[in-house]
């Protein structure tokens, strides 16, 4: 059996120390989280996204939450100190953080940009998120994954 190749998160977290699972599965091409974590067998509230913005200053921020919450651009907004934020369009996705989309993770991207993770995965062991291609998912604690990108936790979802 083939080894399976390591993206730059997996290789990012080994440089790191920090502990992790790989879990994978067959897809052609982009499908949504909620649909990758009902094909897993992983709770909604467990596995997360990530979606990249930019602020009114031209910078860049990624801000990870759970797939079924929808995130609050003035939550997130303020969790970075900007007036206000957008998502970028999705045809930009490669060229700012090198991931597709379906693949993108907050870990291992051409640059670290500040990451600000949903506050209900604070108190989490273990959760899940984008292992930085399509069809990889990572397993790992978010206390230690904010530490190691110098991220935060927040409120940044829509109630």
């Amino acid at each position: 059996m083939a080894k399976e190749a390591k993206t730059n998160a997996m290789r990012f977290l080994e440089k790191c120390g920090i502990g992790y699972t790989v879990q994978t599965y067959e897809c052609a091409e982009f499908i949504d989280g909620v649909h990758t974590a009902e094909k897993l067998g992983q709770p909604l509230e467990e596995t997360f996204k990530t979606l990249v913005a930019h602020g009114k200053s031209g910078a860049y921020y990624c801000f990870q939450l759970p797939v079924a919450e929808e995130l609050d651009l003035k939550k997130a907004a303020m969790s970075v100190n900007e007036k206000s934020v957008e998502l970028i369009p999705v045809k930009d996705i490669t060229k700012v953080t090198g991931y597709v989309r379906g693949g993108c993770t907050p870990i291992g991207m051409k640059k670290q940009f500040m990451t600000v993770v949903h506050s209900s995965a604070e108190n989490m062991e273990l959760f899940y998120i984008s292992g930085g291609r399509i069809g990889t998912q990572i397993r790992l604690s978010p206390t230690q994954l904010v530490k190691a990108i110098n991220g935060k936790f927040s409120d940044i979802v829509s109630n």
